[in-house]
């Protein structure tokens, strides 16, 4: 069994080691809000996968792309606020096939419920015989 994408399990060193950075640069990411890791029961920072990932991105978007870390942040805030409302959305849009699909079900009932023998007429369509008027 593989360990869960968020679990905190690497300490400091083998994050910085994995993530290519000094521990002195992850700790100051931690303090700037960037990448906030889990603590471990002495208060030790423990990082995740998504974490070490996370780390990439900002020394990608830092170095490769030249923004600053305060522009680093917001777009990291900004990229969280999509992928919560992409779940809403999904949410919202799994709830709303099943109001459908309930609707559906209740129309059909309905009309199964009809009775076969009066038919519907439509008084707008209906054919009018012209008789014309006695002589006097």
């Amino acid at each position: 069994m593989g360990v869960a994408h968020d679990s905190p399990v690497f300490v400091i060193s083998v994050a910085a080691q994995l993530s290519g950075l000094h521990a002195q640069t992850l700790r100051s990411y931690d303090r700037l809000g960037l990448v906030s890791p889990g603590r471990a029961a002495g208060g030790g920072r423990r990082y995740s996968q998504r974490d070490i990932a996370l780390l990439r991105e900002v020394q990608r978007l830092s170095q490769d792309e030249g923004v600053n870390l305060a522009g680093v942040k917001r777009i990291i805030e900004l990229e969280q606020l999509v992928d919560e409302l992409r779940a809403r959305l999904e949410e919202t849009t799994a709830e709303l096939d099943a109001v459908r699909a309930a609707a559906a079900h209740a129309t059909a009932a309905v009309h199964r419920s009809y009775r076969r023998d009066l038919v519907p007429v439509d008084r707008r369509q209906a054919v009018v015989r012209w008789r014309p008027a006695p002589p006097d």
